[in-house]
């Protein structure tokens, strides 16, 4: 399915200090980005909201509000690029729906063929023991 384009109202960006070592520029400029997301209140199809919040992500929380924090680049437009690339690749993961898995079984040969190899191994295992004349 074709991943609808989100419109830029719906997403709410906020900056905040990086975590971590980065001497004193760290301390006075705020170049990590919080992503917010509303999945409820967005514009997406019914079924990528459902499938986004059955998803069992630690980034959507109880309200089914997205949030990805973005840090690893020292610029804010470039922290801003990678959240909306995160989150593009949340929504294209549940774009599309996985193959139903079909139940199938072991043949006959192939559970006689593990019998034979496990009967093997156990007779092997057993010649490894003490000799008694």
């Amino acid at each position: 399915m074709k991943i609808p384009e989100i419109p830029s109202h719906e997403i709410e960006f906020s900056a905040i200090r990086a975590q971590g070592a980065g001497g004193q520029n760290v301390n006075k400029v705020s170049s990590a980005v919080h992503l917010r997301f509303s999945i409820p209140n967005s514009s997406l199809p019914a079924e990528f909201k459902s499938r986004l919040l059955a998803l069992n992500d630690q980034r959507i929380n109880k309200e089914g509000v997205v949030v990805i924090k973005a840090q690893t680049s020292r610029s804010q437009e470039a922290n801003r690029a990678e959240a909306l690339m995160r989150l593009m690749a949340l929504i294209e993961s549940v774009a599309v729906l996985a193959k139903p898995r079909r139940a199938t079984k072991p043949s006959y040969g192939a559970k006689q063929r593990r019998l034979d190899g496990k009967q093997l191994r156990g007779s092997v295992k057993a010649l490894r023991g003490k000799v008694t004349y």
